[in-house]
């Protein structure tokens, strides 16, 4: 993380600003080097006193030389200071940005302000944006199958099982010792479709027989039974492909491990509970939406 703390008060008098090349300059007054350079030159600065009268600033500050920074950063014009920072073990970037905004907001005098850089100001502008994605994710995979099986009700059964992959990714997580970093976001989005995967594969057999005429307990633990192979096959395939990715070390090895255990744990717990629940939620929408629908005909008549 990278944070630069400005100092509003400088040497240099901000008199205007101007706009150029899709940017905005400030204009500074400052006297020259030789009148910089002295202590004493400040008798030749006039500052106006309460009576309206101009009178040499020597005569109101007592100049006092100490040693200073043979370097001087700037940040937008001010001078600033850079504070880098890594998050200690157990801790989120997030967390360790807003433990920082804290004690600067506490610590600070009022002629001091912060603006995080590169990577920390990325990360701050887009925080809020996770809702945003996990519900836009989910809105596509609603409608991609309520398209497929042209039925506004069925793809809650293959979206209701999505919290399961989520609930194993979590668990395996912090059982590791890792963070909600954004690595085990885009794992959380990518789960949005592969816990769907599995349960596509039954509520689509099952409507099958549903349509056909079968009572949708006995529809749906037929298509349990014989989607119980290709879901344990492409399931398997791809934990243990992705094992690999959870348990890697050496260089950017904190990213890969974030992305394998999401995933890993989060397929894993979908698996082996969308066995069973994907069929329950099948035959629970389908009793609810034919009540539903008897429920309006009875009205409409």
């Amino acid at each position: 993380m990278r944070l630069f703390v400005n100092v509003r008060k400088s040497v240099w008098v901000p008199v205007n600003d101007f706009n150029r090349f899709g940017r905005t300059y400030k204009v500074m007054l400052q006297a020259q080097p030789e009148f910089r350079a002295d202590a004493d030159a400040t008798r030749f600065f006039y500052v106006r006193n309460s009576a309206g009268d101009m009178v040499p600033l020597n005569t109101l500050v007592k100049p006092v030389l100490i040693s200073g920074q043979t370097l001087i950063k700037r940040f937008n014009g001010y001078p600033a200071m850079q504070i880098n920072a890594n998050t200690a073990q157990g801790y989120s970037s997030g967390q360790a940005m807003q433990a920082l905004e804290e004690v600067a907001s506490q610590a600070l005098p009022n002629t001091f302000t912060y603006e995080w850089a590169d990577l920390s100001r990325e990360e701050k502008l887009s925080s809020g944006q996770r809702p945003i994605i996990f519900g836009f994710a989910l809105l596509f995979v609603f409608l991609c199958l309520a398209a497929l099986y042209e039925s506004w009700n069925i793809p809650f059964a293959v979206l209701l099982s999505v919290p399961t992959g989520v609930l194993g990714s979590v668990l395996f997580q912090y059982a590791r010792g890792f963070e909600n970093s954004v690595y085990m976001q885009i794992g959380l989005v990518m789960l949005i479709g592969l816990s769907a995967k599995n349960a596509i594969l039954i509520v689509e057999w099952a409507k099958v027989r549903r349509e056909k005429g079968m009572d949708p307990v006995a529809a749906a633990i037929e298509a349990a039974k014989l989607r119980l192979r290709p879901i344990l096959m492409t399931s398997l395939a791809f934990i243990l492909g992705c094992i690999p990715l959870a348990l890697s070390t050496g260089a950017g090895a904190a990213a890969r491990t974030a992305l394998g255990t999401t995933v890993v744990g989060g397929m894993l717990m979908a698996t082996s509970l969308s066995i069973f629940l994907v069929p329950v939620l099948f035959v629970v929408i389908e009793y609810g939406s034919a009540k539903l629908k008897a429920f309006k005909t009875g009205r409409s008549k």
